[in-house]
């Protein structure tokens, strides 16, 4: 069915974690543009406002923006349209911000967002202001429940961030990662007999930190791996890092772009007496993963 050049249904969000909330918005947003035989284009904004307004804040992002981009296409938006986050687009007031970008910049016909919605600046417009516009239909959703809360992108942090991955994965729809690009570490791994693939967290919140059992993608094939996340208390490290153990692998990943998919926390980071000790506890370590992840999913 051909939509191109036709006015799209939108649907409008920050959208960090795709999760199953924004998935029921997003699939409303579907439905009404199959209906009306439109094309259904997610408009989200980087940089996220917290980080323009909070530029100092310790990074909290679920889904920076590729790994956001992808999950939107993932789900079969027909298009992602990122709009730039700064001083002009935060100072837009709510009529502004429907004059300026729901009509003249994306040209709307109906647009689709979260009950609680609200926009532009001091979040003065919300949905009954979408509704008294007049030149768009206007779909609000309700937003989606899990437990006896609505899912959000905030409990979802802080389900990571206490280390419970699947409350944290049953509230996202699917299984969260990592993804950077390997950097040179100090070899610390390689010297005791667990060479490890170390990727900056950037703008991803960083878990509870500690070991994991966890699933790395290498040239579009999972492997098993054991994961630490943190700042490595006997060798210790400014900003927490990812840094993995893949099982049953040699290849050089330097300068690669990979995928940590954590499973399950194995246990806190920690210090020990000597290097014999911390070498004893990587086997045990190892041991662990390797056990978890044959019986994962």
């Amino acid at each position: 069915m051909e939509t191109s050049g036709k006015s799209p249904v939108i649907a409008i969000g920050n959208f960090d974690g795709v999760h199953r909330g924004h998935r029921a918005l997003l699939a409303a947003g579907k439905a009404l543009a199959v209906m009306e035989n439109r094309p259904l284009v997610a408009v989200t904004f980087e940089p996220h406002p917290r980080q323009f307004f909070k530029p100092d804040s310790a990074p909290f992002r679920i889904t920076p923006e590729a790994l956001k981009e992808r999950r939107l296409t993932i789900i079969g938006v027909d298009r992602v349209d990122i709009l730039d986050f700064n001083a002009i687009m935060a100072g837009l007031t709510a009529q502004q911000f429907i004059d300026m970008i729901i009509v003249d910049h994306l040209k709307a016909a109906h647009v689709v967002v979260g009950a609680d919605f609200h926009f532009g600046k001091d979040r003065g417009g919300h949905v009954d202001t979408l509704q008294a516009d007049g030149r768009f239909q206007v779909t609000p959703v309700p937003l989606h429940a899990s437990g006896d809360a609505p899912v959000s992108s905030t409990r979802i942090r802080e389900a990571l961030q206490a280390g419970d991955l699947d409350a944290a994965n049953a509230m996202l729809g699917w299984e969260w990662e990592i993804e950077g690009t390997v950097v040179h570490g100090d070899k610390r791994g390689r010297e005791l007999g667990y060479p490890t693939a170390n990727i900056p967290l950037g703008d991803t919140l960083c878990p509870a930190t500690g070991i994991y059992a966890a699933r790395v993608l290498i040239e579009d094939v999972w492997h098993h791996a054991a994961v630490n996340i943190g700042t490595r208390p006997m060798f210790r490290v400014d900003t927490p890092l990812v840094e993995a153990y893949v099982f049953d692998f040699n290849g050089d990943l330097y300068g690669q772009s990979l995928r940590v998919q954590p499973v399950r926390k194995i246990r806190d980071e920690a210090a020990f007496e000597s290097l014999d000790a911390l070498k004893a506890q990587m086997a045990k370590d190892c041991e662990q993963a390797r056990n978890i992840l044959k019986s994962a999913r």
